[in-house]
C-alpha cells in the first residue's frame, strides 16, 4: 500500500526526495562497473498492452550494453548500435546526449539537471521497503512527462523505474541480481560485426 506524504505534490524540489536521490547517486558513482538482470515492460492500459522482455544490462561510466530479448543496444558514449537479432540487422548512429533524455547510465543522476523531484511515499518492493520519487522534467516538450523511481530505503539501490510518455505508454524497468564486481573493458561497449555473420549494417551517421 502506498503511503502518501502530505503536501509534497505541490513541491518542486523536495528536500526529502533530494536526500534519497543523492544517496542513490553516491552509491552508484562508487561502482566502476556493474551487471544486472533487467526486465523491460511496455504497458498501455487503454490499449490493453502489457508486454514484458527479459535481459541483462552492463554499465561502466557513461557506457552501457542493454541486451533484451528483442534487441541489443550498445552505447560507448560516442556511438550507439541497435542490433535486431530477428532480422540480423544493426543500426549505427551518433550518440547525442541532448536527445537522450534517460538512458541506463544516466538514470542515477538525471534528477540533478532539468527535473523537479517529489517524494511520493513508501511502498513495498522486492521484499523490501522503497522510497517512491517522481521526477518531472522542466521541459514541457520532453518525451517523458514523468519518471517514477523506486529506491530501496535500506541500501539506496534503485530497484525499478517507470517512464510515462504522452501517448499513454509506460515503460517499466526492474533490476535484479545486481553484481558490482565485474571486470569489463571498453571494447565490450562496441558492436563487433565479425561476430554476427551476414549482419546487415545500416549506418545512419
Amino acid at each position: 500500500m502506498l503511503v502518501l506524504v502530505g503536501n509534497v505534490a505541490f513541491a518542486q524540489y523536495d528536500q526529502k526526495a533530494r536526500e534519497v536521490l543523492d544517496a542513490m547517486s553516491a552509491k552508484y558513482k562508487k561502482i566502476p562497473a556493474y551487471k544486472a538482470t533487467i526486465t523491460s515492460a511496455l504497458i498501455n492500459e487503454v490499449d490493453g498492452i502489457n508486454e514484458e522482455f527479459g535481459g541483462e544490462i552492463t554499465v561502466m561510466g557513461d557506457m552501457y550494453k542493454l541486451a533484451l530479448d528483442e534487441q541489443v543496444v550498445i552505447n560507448n558514449g560516442n556511438t550507439v548500435w541497435t542490433y535486431l537479432p530477428d532480422v540480423n540487422e544493426v543500426n549505427i548512429d551518433t550518440y547525442d546526449p541532448s536527445e537522450d533524455e534517460i538512458s541506463p547510465s544516466k538514470i542515477y543522476t538525471a534528477y540533478q539537471d532539468g527535473y523537479k523531484y517529489i517524494y511520493i511515499g513508501d511502498e513495498a518492493c522486492n521484499g523490501g521497503n522503497c522510497a517512491v520519487i517522481d521526477l518531472v522534467p522542466n521541459d514541457k516538450d520532453a518525451q517523458f512527462f514523468k519518471i517514477k523511481l523506486f529506491i530501496d530505503k535500506k541500501d539506496s539501490s534503485l530497484r525499478s523505474w517507470t517512464m510515462f510518455d504522452k501517448t499513454g505508454n509506460k515503460y517499466k524497468y526492474t533490476i535484479k541480481n545486481f553484481n558490482s564486481k565485474v571486470d569489463v573493458k571498453e571494447s565490450f561497449f562496441t558492436f563487433d560485426a565479425s561476430k554476427y555473420p551476414g549482419v546487415e549494417v545500416i549506418d545512419l551517421r
